[in-house]
């Protein structure tokens, strides 16, 4: 397996010099050839993990994610056919409320589901390496949601993000350019605000988002009954999962967001089992609630959340948001899954777990933020610009066009498409420093990991007002299509 994997690498090499020849020896696209972050081997230990669950490298992936547990899982299809858990990585840090993005600068990560192509991938990222999420998908637009570089990405920095540390996202990364090798046109991302059980659903049954919760709970019940990752398809400003056309269509249904749903049907066996487990699932909410499960507090003031493994190992660490803040001090001699930066800015709160009491006023930062973006040279053409190599070697060898697909072309104008980059908190004493950073970064190629002149500062809290709150939009999904088929 490894040493097929190296094949690989080889052939891409060679094709992608060949892509710089056709481009005239393009020298940002070399760069990116030979970044050695993006380029790093799924580690030896994962690996043999692969081997000992039945899977292959370049197998195809699945990433769910879960705020109030700060983990990212990654799926990965073993010779079955089924997704099975490969990993899950505490999340270093997550910004803002449980609850999905509404609107640029509400400091929300995205919850949803949202497909990400190789045109996400950012090896020249600011944060180490990062993907784009795709915020906003055709759902969030039919709702008028606005938001734009909402990344998961390294260096535990969040202001909308999803933030694990380098060491991780390098895993993750490489997971992702394994199963684009293998063939796999996008690799699906779900984000939670919690696991979808029934003891979270009772605990949060009052949040004015359980709406928008228990609609995404259908697509966590496809993927839980059959382990297969769920079709997704938006209509009547909702999301659809598994949808076919019925019996006697001609031909598939059209699904548009924000018009009426068309005729169609999710196959009987699977809607059994889905219906079964909802039944369950409602059961046992109902237990909970008569036995009075405490309500989750609303409108807390705290600005997201930390995974306990992190904030054990700093001075007054606090897992805000996300649960398990007790007993922190048993992980302090735990080694923590990669190197925390010292700018790290934790959540702020007197809280350690969703289910502690608040105090009666919280007072949220007014430190000013500044937005870090490592964008390209200017003379760049703009298509280059918001995409990433994989998407660019795809043009270069004539693959087809990395242009989105209509949807998103509609919604979003070429003028305004945003670029591959990440905002990142500064601090006021550094925004001079930071300001000519930004200028050399936009040139100059990257180190191998950023460097932050100071410790950046808590952010005011989200607004409650709205219920659903917000994160930053998507890079142009991409159809991919037959990309990379020489290199199998």
């Amino acid at each position: 397996m490894i040493h097929r994997s190296l094949v690989r690498a080889l052939i891409a090499s060679v094709a992608l010099a060949a892509g710089a020849l056709l481009a005239g020896c393009n020298s940002d696209e070399i760069s990116l050839a030979s970044n050695a972050k993006a380029n790093q081997p799924v580690p030896p230990k994962l690996i043999a993990e692969m081997v000992a669950k039945d899977m292959d490298l370049q197998s195809p992936i699945l990433i769910r994610l879960f705020k109030q547990e700060a983990e990212l899982e990654v799926w990965k299809q073993d010779r079955s056919g089924r997704f099975a858990l490969l990993k899950t990585y505490p999340i270093c840090r997550w910004s803002g409320d449980l609850g999905p993005k509404v609107r640029e600068g509400d400091r929300q990560a995205p919850e949803g589901f949202y497909a990400i192509t190789p045109a996400q991938m950012n090896p020249q990222s600011a944060y180490y390496l990062s993907f784009n999420t795709g915020y906003p998908n055709a759902y969030d637009r039919s709702l008028g949601h606005s938001g734009s570089e909402l990344m998961v990405h390294g260096d535990c920095s969040s202001r909308g993000c999803y933030a694990m540390t380098d060491e991780q996202i390098a895993e993750i990364y490489a997971l992702g350019r394994e199963s684009f090798f293998g063939g796999q046109k996008s690799f699906q991302f779900q984000a939670y605000p919690f696991r979808m059980t029934a003891p979270n659903m009772a605990r949060h049954r009052n949040n004015p988002n359980m709406p928008f919760w228990k609609m995404i709970k259908e697509g966590y019940d496809h993927f839980e009954v059959t382990r297969q990752e769920p079709k997704v398809d938006f209509c009547e400003k909702k999301y659809v999962f598994d949808a076919m056309k019925p019996a006697d269509a001609k031909r598939d249904p059209v699904f548009e967001a924000s018009a009426k749903c068309p005729a169609y049907i999710v196959p009987e066996e699977l809607a059994q089992a889905v219906r079964e487990k909802q039944e369950a699932d409602q059961a046992e909410f109902v237990k909970m609630v008569e036995k009075g499960t405490p309500v989750a507090r609303l409108n807390s003031g705290v600005d997201g959340g930390m995974h306990k493994v992190f904030a054990a190992k700093l001075p007054n660490g606090n897992t805000g948001l996300s649960e398990g803040g007790q007993g922190l001090a048993l992980l302090t001699l735990s080694k923590p899954p990669g190197t925390i930066p010292p700018t790290v800015n934790p959540p702020r709160g007197p809280v350690t777990s969703p289910d502690e009491p608040l105090a009666a006023s919280l007072a949220p930062s007014t430190s000013a933020v500044r937005v870090a973006a490592a964008s390209p040279p200017d003379n760049q053409p703009q298509s280059t610009q918001s995409e990433g190599f994989f998407s660019s070697l795809a043009q270069k060898m004539g693959f087809g066009s990395a242009a989105a697909d209509t949807t998103a072309s509609a919604a979003q104008p070429a003028s305004a498409k945003p670029k591959v980059t990440d905002a990142k908190p500064r601090s006021e004493a550094s925004k001079t420093s930071a300001a000519k950073a930004d200028t050399k970064q936009a040139s100059a190629h990257p180190t191998s990991k950023p460097t932050e002149t100071a410790a950046a500062a808590p952010a005011p809290a989200p607004s409650q007002g709205n219920l659903v709150a917000g994160a930053q939009p998507v890079l142009s999904t991409n159809s991919f299509e037959s990309r990379y088929s020489a290199m199998k």
